[in-house]
């Protein structure tokens, strides 16, 4: 009797064990966006990929729009291994104290995709995601959003109409530089209160990709927007590294190439997405969409470009240095 119990505990026992092995691996993966812009799309996008190139060995939860973690939340979310993935704006690193990503949002810094490509999807920008290692966290890749500019409810056509306002930002030093530059008075909100801000008159303007503008709403409660493309907002993909180097070589192997083809369509639809979300702005009639004259251009370049040199001990002398080479490089033909 005492060996027909152990036999069938055992045999229990080796249930348990294949029962927990056919468990799929769960990564939440949580973001602050909503579904329907390019970081939300591209996350959807490497739920399938992951899902597929393991035949269901992962399982990807997403949860967008702050469901799971505000800005605030969600870093220190990630390095306690209470979510696996996230995509933060290349902002939310220089207070985690890896100041280099602080170089992204300097302004005017990169002209197009191109020259911001050369540095994402190159050797600087891959020594910059190496960084985190130390912070608990493994750098996967860089997703486009695109170009900010700025909104509020008066016209925007040179940097004095910006002077005295309440200037919503992320947080981050060149960011706040960046304000004060203009004569505005920036203030640190998190994404998911913008919108109830800019209604209620807390802050008087903000600074956007306009896929964030259009899927936020913040464009019903703006009334001027200028498409001053002054600066880039991207994110970085990220993972716990405890949980991704604890995962068996195989799925790793294949989750790097669902990232590596997520980013891919990420890069493709950024441009698109912000493309066809301005003409809804436009149709909605809620927020005039003022285009600057190549000399209004000028005059916010002239009036932001000391920021450079303003955060360069900050950010990182050499960085920069490399960063404008690599820019004034001439691009090698693929």
């Amino acid at each position: 009797m005492k060996a027909m119990k152990i036999l069938v505990a055992s045999m229990l026992a080796a249930c348990s064990t294949w029962a927990a092995a056919q468990q799929p691996i769960v990564i939440k993966f949580s973001h602050v966006v909503a579904n329907d812009t390019p970081k939300g799309l591209a996350a959807e996008y490497f739920k399938k990929k992951a899902e597929d190139y393991t035949k269901g060995r992962v399982k990807v939860e997403v949860y967008a729009n702050s469901t799971l973690y505000k800005d605030k939340e969600e870093m220190e979310a990630l390095q306690l291994g209470a979510v696996q993935m996230l995509a933060p704006s290349l902002a939310k690193f220089g207070p985690l104290g890896v100041k280099e990503f602080e170089m992204f949002d300097l302004p005017y810094i990169f002209d197009n995709y191109d020259q911001l490509h050369k540095i994402t999807q190159g050797p600087i920008g891959q020594s910059i995601l190496a960084k985190l290692e130390p912070k608990g966290i493994r750098g996967l890749g860089y997703w486009d959003n695109g170009f900010k500019s700025f909104s509020a409810n008066t016209p925007i056509k040179q940097p004095s109409d910006l002077k005295g306002k309440k200037m919503r930002i992320q947080s981050s030093k060149v960011l706040e530089a960046q304000m004060r530059a203009l004569g505005s008075l920036p203030q640190v909100l998190p994404f998911s209160e913008v919108y109830q801000a800019l209604q209620t008159g807390v802050v008087d303007g903000t600074e956007n990709p306009i896929s964030n503008l259009y899927t936020q709403k913040m464009f019903e409660v703006q009334k001027h927007l200028a498409m001053t493309e002054h600066g880039y907002l991207g994110y970085a993909v990220i993972v716990n590294k405890k949980f991704w180097d604890g995962l068996p070589p195989d799925v790793r192997e294949q989750l790097d190439k669902a990232m590596n083809e997520s980013t891919a369509f990420a890069n493709r639809i950024a441009k698109h997405q912000n493309d066809q979300d301005l003409e809804k702005v436009k149709k909605s009639g809620k927020t005039a969409v003022y285009n600057l004259t190549p000399a209004e251009r000028e005059a916010f370049k002239k009036a932001l470009l000391p920021v450079h040199k303003e955060m360069a001990s900050r950010i990182g002398p050499d960085l920069l240095q490399a960063v404008n080479a690599e820019l004034a490089a001439p691009s090698k033909k693929k």
